[in-house]
């Protein structure tokens, strides 16, 4: 490699994401980073990635937000939530969609020979069933007083589970795969991991050969293990959610002309045309549909604060997306929320976002603004 070929690389701005690589967040952080041009950098935890970015470590971090099947991905929201003031200039400044088919991966069975969906042994608990149980093997469960409506999983095994004794994975899949593990899997041991490809990389140094992780087949190919089944998720459609997050320390008059004091931070810029979405707020043209993400709380014994907060929002005519809460952790039953508009801080040319804010302000007990950023799911709508 040239001398200029090494520099190059070397001021090539880092990027953080949830890790190890081949997770669903590398996914989604390789459709706006590529490598050719940004360092990405894996990270073990989200708090670890709000940490670097506020750091100035990464110039980006890239976090799961929330999953179409199963919710708010509640470890952002605490780091959102920001309770000992460790992120303060962390801001939201983009979003990612990502599809999410899981896959069921592991060891075949020293016996097995792995066969089409069509033609799978389905098990449950580590015990086959027969197709008397299973209505041959199709993976309709039978009705029970507990549970007269059981899910029917989309998708079947490609060979025997009943090796299987333990699942890694994380805390989000479960949720996501549910009809597919209560049939097939159902009481086998679900241990908790930091993410999907580390539930993979646990498979894949098992000696055993009896644990299995719901991850992507990408994790599968890069830790030599099978796919046991494939597309195990409840929906067709299911979709994450990712932010992209920044340190804002600068103006945005300082951001248009590309200047950033912060020691070994990559320079902000507008890269939206390499991109295909804005990683600063000065991107979008005429008309684009933005959101803004802001947390605040309220006086829990005072009648109504909550409903005059929202009404804030209603005077100014702007389209609440999403309404989420964490514990505060101040009292007991006592709340953080988050509420995503439709509007942008910084494009705002009828200053209703600025109007919102210094409403929501006044009759708030604390509140912050947390980032604006362009509505992809408009632009690929349109």
């Amino acid at each position: 490699m040239t001398t200029g070929a090494q520099e190059e690389v070397k001021r090539r701005p880092l990027v953080g994401f949830l890790g190890p690589k081949a997770s669903y967040s590398h996914q989604a952080t390789l459709q706006s980073f590529p490598e050719y041009e940004w360092d990405l950098t894996p990270l073990v935890t989200i708090p670890d990635i709000f940490a670097a970015v506020q750091a100035g470590d990464v110039a980006y971090g890239v976090v799961p937000f929330e999953n179409s099947t199963n919710g708010s991905v509640v470890f952002s929201l605490d780091c959102f939530a920001d309770r000992n003031r460790l992120y303060p200039d962390i801001a939201v400044c983009a979003e990612i969609y990502l599809d999410v088919h899981h896959y069921l991966v592991g060891r075949l069975p020293p016996s097995s020979v792995s066969c089409p969906a069509s033609t799978a042994i389905p098990t449950t608990g580590g015990v086959p069933f027969s197709p008397a149980e299973d209505n041959a093997g199709s993976g309709t469960r039978t009705p029970t007083e507990s549970e007269p409506h059981p899910p029917t999983p989309r998708a079947h095994p490609r060979a025997d589970l009943s090796h299987i004794r333990r699942l890694y994975s994380h805390p989000q899949a479960w949720g996501q795969c549910t009809a597919f593990l209560s049939t097939y899997l159902k009481g086998v041991e679900a241990v908790d991991v930091s993410s999907t490809s580390r539930a993979a990389e646990l498979v894949a140094a098992d000696p055993t050969g009896t644990s299995a992780a719901v991850s992507s087949a990408v994790a599968a190919q890069l830790h030599g293990i099978d796919v046991l089944a494939e597309c195990i998720e409840d929906r067709p459609d299911n979709t994450t959610r990712f932010f992209v997050v920044r340190k804002e320390s600068i103006s945005p008059s300082a951001e248009r002309a590309g200047v950033d004091g912060r020691n070994g931070a990559a320079p902000q810029r507008d890269v939206s045309a390499e991109l295909g979405h804005p990683l600063s707020t000065t991107g979008g043209g005429k008309g684009a549909k933005t959101k803004s993400l802001v947390s605040f709380t309220v006086p829990h014994e005072a009648p109504g604060a909550l409903a005059d907060v929202l009404g804030c929002f209603r005077r100014f005519e702007l389209n609440l997306t999403s309404i989420n809460s964490r514990p505060s952790l101040v009292k007991p039953f006592q709340y953080v929320f988050f509420v995503e508009f439709q509007g942008h801080k910084f494009r705002d040319p009828e200053e209703r976002v600025k109007g919102v804010l210094e409403a929501v302000g006044e009759v708030a007990e604390t509140w912050r603004w947390l980032g604006s950023w362009d509505d992809q799911r408009a632009v690929s709508l349109s």
